[in-house]
């Protein structure tokens, strides 16, 4: 198959959040299984300024937004088997930041329509696969502006959601002005949402195929309470729409190659290889090292990742004698409290507000538990790091932590791997915490349960097949 993946963002190249963490692993899985893949991303200032690659001209196209009529250069690089194109356009792109800006819906009706005219160049293209609001329009303009791409009249697209909270919302007059397509579209209600134009929608309508990045959130979408207003369109594409966990990169996540981590260790030599980076995290918070259960969180620093919850349930965590260490920035007020609880426990918790690689990698090598009590989890990937080292994930019940991680019920240690709790509150959290230090009493059960956790494939070949599956489903 030959592949095209369209997107706001992407490794190596440049990254804002999960998705670009999703774009490479996923492109190269395709391009190990033999299929050509693409990657078309905007060519912004940040990935000039890093001359990671070396970049080549390769053609360029035309791009007229209703009356104004731009010229932009393509460039080419190849990275791990994947060919990537860079739309440029020094007046849309070359800016400090991927995304924040208040002409974004005109840059990102720009860079789509640019991408599409580019592939439509190349041709022979079998999947168009686009990722979030900033692209999801591809699939309304190669349906209703067919004579614009007469090379990819017989492809097929794929909108994936990752984040249903981003609308992409527009006024309608940017139908005509930014899309060249009709009023009606807005008027008939095809990509109408609220109170304006929605990109996200419009691709929700008009693509073949919808994803999320879990079998759970997609359930969650479809009802009223979990999908951010989108449960009635999403219900109306339900036979079209699935949900396929992400993976991780498990090259750069190996506790047995990790250069972060003091001690390499496996399945067989965890015990030794967790000591070391648990007595290196305490050295890095000036902390005793104590051989008692240790609490570790990797994580932005907001509401939905549940940190309310967090700092509630830490006081009685640190109060019982154990240890904790946070790794993560974002909130200002919950830096601030859990600065107050570093105030009150200077013995017991370590903290950085932040990212620092070296303290995250060991929170997830040394900590006996990883917490995740978010309100809301599309996929997440704190869990599957986690239990790749041996940290066993106590984490709410939603999303794709309940997808990924089979919660210890006292009868089921041969395939456990880490808590669930289902109320969002820290009551529930402080259950889950209480069921772990049950099973850390017992070593022969905690062992069971890490070993069932670092055996867990969540490798990007699973993900990879189970979307090349549902490519084919489409071609046939």
């Amino acid at each position: 198959m030959r592949i095209a993946m369209l997107a706001g963002e992407a490794n190596p190249f440049c990254k804002s959040g999960g998705l670009a963490d999703v774009i490479l692993p996923l492109s190269v899985e395709y391009a190990k299984a033999g299929h050509d893949v693409m990657v078309v991303i905007p060519f912004y200032k940040i990935i000039k300024d890093r001359h990671l690659v070396k970049f080549e001209r390769v053609g360029q196209v035309d791009v007229d937004l209703s009356w104004r009529h731009q010229v932009a250069d393509v460039f080419s690089a190849s990275y791990q088997g994947v060919t990537y194109y860079f739309i440029n356009s020094a007046y849309y792109f070359d800016r400090e930041r991927l995304y924040g800006y208040g002409d974004d819906g005109e840059r990102f009706a720009y860079f789509t329509q640019a991408a599409l005219n580019w592939l439509n160049q190349l041709g022979n293209i079998d999947i168009i696969h686009v990722h979030d609001h900033q692209v999801a329009f591809a699939p309304v303009l190669l349906k209703e502006r067919p004579w614009c791409y007469p090379k990819l009249n017989n492809t097929k697209t794929v909108l994936t959601i990752h984040n249903p909270a981003f609308k992409g919302y527009l006024a309608p007059e940017a139908l005509g002005d930014l899309f060249n397509l009709p009023l009606s579209l807005y008027e008939d209600g095809q990509v109408r949402f609220e109170w304006g134009v929605s990109t996200l929608k419009g691709g929700i309508i008009y693509a073949d195929k919808i994803t999320t990045v879990s079998p759970t959130h997609a359930k969650e979408l479809l009802t009223l309470e979990g999908s951010f207003g989108l449960s009635g369109v999403l219900n109306l594409r339900r036979d079209d729409f699935s949900g396929i966990v992400n993976g991780i990169d498990e090259v750069e996540w190996d506790p047995m190659k990790d250069p972060f981590l003091a001690k390499p260790f496996n399945e067989k030599t965890f015990a030794e290889g967790k000591k070391a980076s648990k007595i290196r995290l305490c050295e890095t918070g000036n902390i005793p090292y104590r051989d008692v259960p240790a609490f570790g969180v990797v994580s932005r620093l907001t509401e939905q990742k549940g940190v309310d919850l967090l700092i509630g349930a830490l006081y009685q965590i640190l109060e019982a004698g154990y240890l904790a260490f946070v790794c993560g920035s974002g909130d200002y007020e919950l830096e601030r409290r859990l600065q107050e609880v570093r105030d009150r426990y200077p013995d017991n918790f370590g903290l950085y507000i932040g990212f620092n690689n070296q303290f995250a990698h060991d929170i997830y090598g040394g900590c006996d538990f990883f917490l995740m009590p978010s309100l809301f989890e599309p996929c997440g990937i704190g869990q599957l790091l986690a239990k790749r080292y041996g940290t066993l994930p106590i984490a709410r019940r939603t999303g794709g932590l309940a997808d990924t991680i089979i919660s210890y019920d006292g009868t089921n240690e041969k395939v456990a791997n880490g808590f669930l709790f289902n109320d969002f509150d820290v009551s529930g959290l402080l259950w889950a915490v209480g069921e772990a230090e049950k099973a850390y009493a017992k070593p022969t059960l905690m062992k069971k349960l890490i070993v069932n956790a670092m055996k867990c494939d969540h490798s990007w070949a699973v993900s990879g097949k189970a979307y090349l599956d549902l490519y084919k489903s489409m071609l046939d």
